[in-house]
């Protein structure tokens, strides 16, 4: 049974209240959006208070092309990969000694919000001593829902070779997709929202046998789900000028009525119903995305407590911001209810679930 073994994360530099967010928002589209005031009230109501970025304020009030966009997210992805990686690696909360990455026998690269070919983690691989013969599995295009699919890949991987040591690197940098001349309420939204992040998880095989003081999660089982033509539900438009947000307003209605069934009938093949899980470990994709999951799975607010204080400090990062929700259950002390559900939601329309138990 694979198990999660530690964690790494990395807050970007440059941190912004929400409310100074609003007031830069409402600068750069002030005559340009009609009703804009009411529109604004989103940034109020989305229980954001704080996001970080990897670039300053005045970066938005420029034009950038997509070149420089992409060239930034490059440099500060391969940057923020190596960071998270160290990390993980060496974090004292989860391991009582660092692990080398010439020991890590496949990375699982994922991100959406910006293109590299090579793919970050072989420009990882050139700042760090990892083995010439390691697996490169880099995951694009899952949006929000990465961060728990690179999980699952990770599972998959470790139960082919219960050797293994896997590392799952995810690294959002959606503030470099601003589109300043894009006045479409999906911008405005994302813009309420989004945030930049950067996290690490190891993944290990049964075989691999490390001493740990906590309870870790062991993975259970893993399953994921996709709705037919469901395109246009969120992901990006690609133009001259870079990555344009699609983001449907549908989104909470879609989970509170597609969600339940998936999950309970993922669980419902482990003989375990929802009431059972404590540690929901959820993709805070905003509020009412929340409430959506407090709905579809008949779930209190301390359910989603975690994943409501990371959207609060952090916003949604999308891949990453699950692991960041996966850290504050790691570190908890006690687990009197072992079971825990990783979820997230994200382009395609898709779901990933990953069902763990805490074992020491």
């Amino acid at each position: 049974m694979p198990k999660i073994v530690s964690v790494g994360t990395y807050t970007p530099p440059y941190s912004l209240a929400q409310s100074n967010i609003e007031q830069l928002t409402k600068e750069l589209f002030q005559h340009k959006i009609s009703r804009l005031e009411r529109l604004l009230k989103v940034f109020e109501n989305g229980e954001i208070e704080t996001r970080n970025f990897c670039v300053p304020p005045d970066w938005y009030r420029e034009d950038h092309t997509f070149e420089e966009r992409n060239e930034l997210y490059i440099r500060l992805t391969t940057a923020y990969s190596v960071e998270v990686i160290q990390r993980c690696l060496a974090n004292r909360s989860f391991l009582q000694k660092d692990i080398a990455t010439k020991d890590i026998d496949a990375i699982i690269f994922v991100s959406s919000t910006g293109i590299s070919t090579p793919s970050i983690d072989a420009r990882v691989m050139n700042v760090l001593a990892f083995s010439e013969h390691i697996v490169r599995i880099p995951i694009w295009g899952l949006g929000c829902a990465g961060g728990a699919a690179g999980v699952s890949r990770a599972y998959d991987y470790c139960k082919a070779y219960p050797n293994a040591k896997v590392l799952v690197v995810c690294v959002e940098l959606c503030s470099l997709t601003f589109q300043k001349e894009d006045y479409t309420k999906s911008n405005l939204v994302g813009t309420s929202l989004f945030a930049d992040g950067a996290a690490c998880v190891l993944v290990c095989g049964d075989d691999v046998e490390l001493e740990q003081e906590r309870a870790i999660p062991h993975i259970l089982g893993c399953k994921s789900k996709w709705m037919p033509n469901s395109e246009d539900v969120m992901g990006w438009d690609v133009k001259s000028g870079g990555l344009h947000v699609v983001f449907s307003k549908s989104i909470p209605g879609i989970i509170s009525n597609w969600l339940g069934p998936f999950i309970h009938e993922f669980l419902s093949s482990y003989n375990i119903s929802s009431s059972q899980i404590n540690n929901f470990v959820a993709h805070p994709g905003g509020k009412k995305v929340l409430n959506a999951y407090e709905d579809a799975l008949n779930l209190t607010k301390m359910h989603t407590s975690v994943s409501r204080e990371i959207l609060k400090t952090h916003g949604n990062m999308s891949s990453p911001t699950v692991l960041y929700v996966l850290e504050q259950f790691m570190l908890k002390e006690n687990q009197s209810n072992p079971l825990g559900l990783l979820v997230a939601l994200g382009p395609g329309f898709s779901g990933e679930a990953v069902l763990l138990e805490w074992r020491a």
